[in-house]
């Protein structure tokens, strides 16, 4: 479990440093949304059967980067607007 948070934070700093441009979030944010991103890798690697979901294996961690770079995405987009609004 404590490897799943600490993969899950190490997830967050990639996908923010992945993610183009300034980011307005957080740093606590952002690594919330790299562990909501982790969560949603392992489910996808564990439906695709390439291992559960609190195992650490590489279509998962690809997987929840991905994820992780749309969330900090969609994040700084809801942000954005609400800071035009």
């Amino acid at each position: 479990m404590i490897g799943f948070i600490v993969a899950g934070l190490i997830i967050g700093v990639l996908a923010r440093l992945i993610t183009p441009g300034r980011q307005r979030l957080s740093i606590l944010a952002t690594l919330l949304l790299g562990l909501v991103g982790s969560v949603i890798g392992g489910t996808i690697a564990n439906l695709l059967g390439t291992g559960d979901i609190w195992e650490l294996n590489t279509l998962g961690f690809v997987i929840a980067v991905v994820a992780s770079v749309a969330l900090i995405g969609v994040a700084e987009g809801i942000a954005h607007s609400k800071s035009k609004a």
